[in-house]
C-alpha cells in the first residue's frame, strides 16, 4: 500500500458507509425505484473510466435488433455542458458539448433512438413517450443509478482490472467487488479473473476512415503500408493506452497523445502535432469535424462479445432465447 493510498482510506471508508446506507435504503422501500413498460438493461462498471461499456451497448443494440427486437438507448450524456436538465432526443448531428460525446456517437452508429438526461427514469419515459415502439431499454452506465428499476445488469471491466481493489478515492473501485454477485453478467474486455462466469469481449478495429474526406477508407492491417508506419495517435477516452497498443499491433509506429476523457477538442490541441498522420478513436473524432484536416484518420471500433450474453438477456427479459 502506497502511502497516498493508506491518506485517502479514511474518505473511501466513508464514501463506503455512504453508499451502504444508500442500498440500505432503496431495499427497505425507503427509496423507489421507477420503473417503465419495458425491460431495462444497464450496461456499467465498477471501475472509474471507460471500460468499453459503449461498444457494448452499440453491440447489444445490434444484436437485439437483428432478433426482432427495438431498442433505445438513454445515458446521462457525461461531458455535456448544457445547463437543462430535462430530457432530451439525441440526432446523428447533436453537438458532443450539449448532448455528450458517447451519446452522439451510439445514435450514430447504432441508429436508434437516444435520449440523454442525468436523471435516468426521466430519459426513459421520455424516450418511450416519442417512441412507443421502443420494446427494450439499455442504459449506457447507470449502474449505481438505483433510481430506475432494471431487469439485468452487465458489469463491464478491462485490462486495468479492479486495480487496487480499494473504494474511491483511495482506489478506482465505485463499489465493493461483492456487488458482483448480484449483477447478472460479468463481462470481461482483456481483463484479469475478475469473476467466474465472466464472458469475454474484445475490441476490433472496423475500417479506418478519413475525418475530412470519408470516401477515404482503409483496412486497419493495410494502413502503415498504404500511408506510411510512422502514426500520432491521439486518445481522449478513458483508457488510452488500450488505443495505443492496439494501433502498435497492427505494426504502426505510434506517436502517443493521451487526453483526459471526454476532452473539448479545439485547433490548438492538435495543431503541434508533427506526424504527418494522425490516427485517433471515434469519440474523440466527432469533436473535431469543425476543424479537420487531411491529416485526420478514424480508427472506429467493433466489440466481439461471447454469444451467452444476449442469449442469457434474450432469456431473463423476454423468456427465451429468440424474439
Amino acid at each position: 500500500m502506497t502511502w497516498r493510498t493508506a491518506l485517502l482510506l479514511p474518505a473511501a471508508w466513508l464514501y463506503g458507509a455512504l453508499m451502504r446506507c444508500r442500498d440500505a435504503l432503496y431495499k427497505a422501500g425507503l427509496l423507489r425505484r421507477a420503473r417503465v413498460r419495458v425491460p431495462v438493461i444497464v450496461v456499467g462498471n465498477l471501475t472509474v473510466g471507460g471500460s468499453g461499456k459503449t461498444p457494448l451497448v452499440i453491440h447489444l443494440v445490434d444484436a437485439l435488433r437483428a432478433r426482432g427486437h427495438r431498442p433505445g438507448v438513454i445515458s446521462r450524456g457525461y461531458g455535456a455542458r448544457a445547463g437543462d436538465a430535462a430530457p432530451r432526443p439525441v440526432e446523428p448531428d447533436s453537438p458532443a458539448a450539449t448532448h455528450g460525446d458517447e451519446p452522439v456517437l451510439i445514435r450514430r452508429r447504432a441508429g436508434c433512438p437516444v435520449f440523454v438526461c442525468p436523471a435516468r427514469p426521466a430519459a426513459a419515459r421520455a424516450l418511450l413517450d416519442a417512441h412507443p415502439e421502443v420494446d427494450v431499454i439499455i442504459s449506457d452506465d447507470g449502474l449505481q443509478h438505483l433510481a430506475l428499476a432494471r431487469d439485468f445488469e452487465i458489469a463491464v471491466f478491462d485490462g486495468r482490472g479492479a486495480g487496487n481493489g480499494r473504494l474511491l478515492p483511495a482506489g478506482p473501485l465505485r463499489e465493493n467487488l461483492g456487488r458482483l454477485e448480484s449483477v447478472d453478467a460479468v463481462v470481461a474486455q482483456d481483463a484479469p479473473a475478475i469473476a467466474n462466469g465472466a464472458l469475454a469481449m474484445r475490441l476490433e478495429f472496423a475500417e479506418f476512415r478519413n475525418l475530412r474526406d470519408p470516401s477515404l477508407r482503409c483496412q486497419p492491417g493495410l494502413f502503415g503500408r498504404r500511408y506510411g508506419g510512422r502514426v500520432a495517435a491521439v486518445a481522449g477516452i478513458g483508457n488510452p493506452a488500450r488505443f495505443f497498443a492496439q494501433l502498435r499491433a497492427l505494426g504502426l509506429s505510434v506517436a502517443p497523445h493521451a487526453f483526459p476523457d471526454h476532452h473539448a477538442y479545439g485547433e490548438a490541441d492538435l495543431a503541434g502535432i508533427g506526424e504527418p498522420l494522425i490516427l485517433m478513436t471515434e469519440k474523440d473524432a466527432l469533436k473535431c469535424e469543425s476543424f479537420s484536416d487531411g491529416r485526420l484518420w478514424v480508427a472506429p471500433v467493433t466489440a466481439v462479445v461471447d454469444d451467452r450474453l444476449v442469449a442469457s438477456i434474450l432469456e431473463k427479459t423476454f423468456g427465451s432465447q429468440a424474439a
